[in-house]
């Protein structure tokens, strides 16, 4: 099988190139993701625990779902299609902002990725992926954003990045 590839990017998005997955995050490469941020219609964040078998930051709490786009794949695409592959459904989704963060791992790799951040909507349970997925939870915001502040440890570096902009993102629709 061949290793997952991907997208190399410039601080604009620009794409430079393609390089192996594990490559790019052991040589902390700038490279394309997205972080999906799914809410029900009370406002409720849904959250994924990171299957405790992942490469990095297993069992961390984080966003809905994220991910790589495929070389040749529209980002929306791919978020569409690992919202299905994680979490077993699919909802529209929105783009609400980009963001650019660097995050080493004890492990030795680290995450350097311009992340496009899309938001949803669903009111429903997920099927999830036990590869990809420990468990999950609705989260109300501002319960979210007290435990964040006690319990940072519990989340994922980018999750902690980007909840303060979501929070404001969702607070205005």
């Amino acid at each position: 099988m061949r290793e997952e590839q991907v997208i190399l990017v410039n601080e604009k998005d620009e794409e430079l190139g393609l390089m192996g997955k594990m490559e790019a995050h052991e040589k902390a490469v700038l490279h394309r993701a997205f972080s999906v941020f799914v809410f029900n219609s009370k406002k409720e964040l849904m959250l994924q625990q990171r299957a405790l078998t992942k490469y990095h930051t297993p069992g961390l709490w984080t966003n809905t779902c994220c991910s790589h786009p495929r070389p040749e794949e529209k980002i929306q695409d791919a978020a569409h299609r690992r919202l299905q592959e994680e979490m077993g459904f699919n909802c529209d989704l929105q783009k609400a902002f980009d963001f650019v963060y660097r995050a080493p791992f004890e492990n030795g790799l680290t995450e350097h990725e311009f992340d496009h951040v899309f938001i949803g909507t669903y009111d429903h349970e997920p099927v999830i992926n036990p590869e990809e997925v420990n468990a999950w939870i609705w989260m109300d915001m501002e319960n979210l954003k007290q435990d964040i502040h006690a319990n940072p440890s519990k989340y994922t570096v980018w999750f902690k990045i980007a909840f303060p902009r979501v929070y404001d993102f969702v607070k205005k629709i």
